[in-house]
């Protein structure tokens, strides 16, 4: 493994060609992240709601969506490679070439991240200024034991709702609307 010692920092390039050891990795300021596997409950709901959004994006061809494994470059010098459980880029953002092979390079237009007991709240925040300060335009926090989520958009202030609330992909997936009663385990 690379050496991310404060003198040598990581670039997105460097964690693209890590080999495959069977884990998930992120990129903060350069820094190796390790991501701790998702617990049955985080994993569950993930799921759930890409099973939501990805069939809706392909019927109304509103682009492309992924699941955890689909790196965003979010900053560079040094580099920040996120990877938010769902994912979704708006069709009129993917280069006349076609989808990247690497990393994305920029933010998604949509980023999920469901929380798993070992995240902690602190680290989340920080992943949502990320996003936005790259041009993320709706962020949904859920989280499961809790059964509510969190809505980030660069402006207003963050909103939470409960657990029989639905979330809007607003003028991000017009029209779509995920209901978290369905999601739920």
């Amino acid at each position: 493994m690379p050496d991310t010692s404060a003198a040598t920092l990581m670039t997105a390039e460097d964690l693209l060609k890590l080999p495959d050891d069977g884990r998930r990795y992120e990129l903060v300021r350069g820094k190796l992240i390790r991501m701790s596997p998702s617990g049955s409950r985080s994993s569950i709901v993930s799921g759930r709601i890409s099973n939501r959004v990805g069939p809706f994006v392909e019927q109304h061809r509103l682009g492309f969506c992924g699941d955890s494994d689909w790196g965003f470059i979010l900053a560079s010098n040094p580099d920040v490679v996120r990877a938010p459980d769902v994912g979704f880029v708006r069709a009129d953002r993917i280069p006349p070439e076609g989808i990247p092979e690497g990393f994305w390079p920029g933010a998604p237009d949509l980023a999920v991240d469901v929380l798993s007991s070992s995240d902690r709240f602190s680290d989340v925040l920080e992943k949502v200024q990320e996003y936005l300060a790259a041009g993320t335009r709706l962020i949904w926090v859920v989280d499961p034991d809790a059964r509510r989520a969190t809505v980030f958009r660069p402006a207003p202030a963050p909103v939470t709702v409960g657990a029989d609330s639905e979330l809007s992909g607003e003028d991000v997936l017009p029209g779509f609307v995920l209901k978290l009663a369905e999601v739920w385990v």
